[in-house]
């Protein structure tokens, strides 16, 4: 498919439409739609920004909605992806606002949110599996990890745990890099 905001703006808004439970639930339908559909950019793109979309504030589906659109046709791309995703939702809230507190309370309307649950926890352990699998690659990564879920067991700030992971994480390069040119 030819990358035009037009068609940058109907595969979003078709994400959008399908996105049920948040941000998690984002990572498998792009890489379906998006890297392996389309070819419009690879599955390890979509891993980085997920991973970005994540540690900036805002909705994550959004987020990464703009990265990815932004690496497909710039500027115009990112604006097409961002009103295509949240599109959707905008239209279902303005539609269907006031009739949605009567159907709430309804027992075959919890009925429907009970199954759309059960499909977002298996769509976020997807995510879990593909991020883990792009992320926890050598020793250095699983260490960041165990030390990460340590102090989150231990209700350390998240805030800490990011930075402490990035810092890490900068300083391992840094390292690296020097023992690779001392060799």
């Amino acid at each position: 498919m030819q990358k035009t905001v037009w068609n940058i703006f109907k595969t979003f808004f078709k994400i959008g439409t399908i996105l049920l439970g948040g941000g998690y639930v984002i990572l498998p339908i792009l890489q379906s739609e998006i890297a392996e559909k389309k070819g419009w950019v690879t599955s390890e793109e979509i891993i980085e920004y997920f991973a970005l979309s994540q540690s900036l504030p805002g909705v994550i589906a959004a987020n990464i909605s703009i990265f990815v659109g932004h690496k497909i046709l710039g500027l115009r791309g990112a604006v097409a992806a961002i009103t295509g995703v949240i599109a959707p939702a905008f239209l279902a809230i303005v539609l269907i606002a006031n009739i949605l507190s009567e159907l709430v309370g309804k027992h075959s309307v919890q009925s429907i949110f009970t199954g759309v649950g059960v499909g977002v926890v298996i769509l976020v352990i997807l995510t879990i599996k593909e991020v883990w699998a792009k992320s926890v690659t050598d020793n250095f990564s699983k260490i960041i990890f165990m030390a990460a879920l340590i102090l989150a067991c231990m209700k350390v700030n998240p805030v800490w745990i990011i930075t402490g992971s990035i810092v890490c994480g900068i300083l391992y390069k840094v390292f690296m890099k020097k023992d690779s040119e001392q060799a």
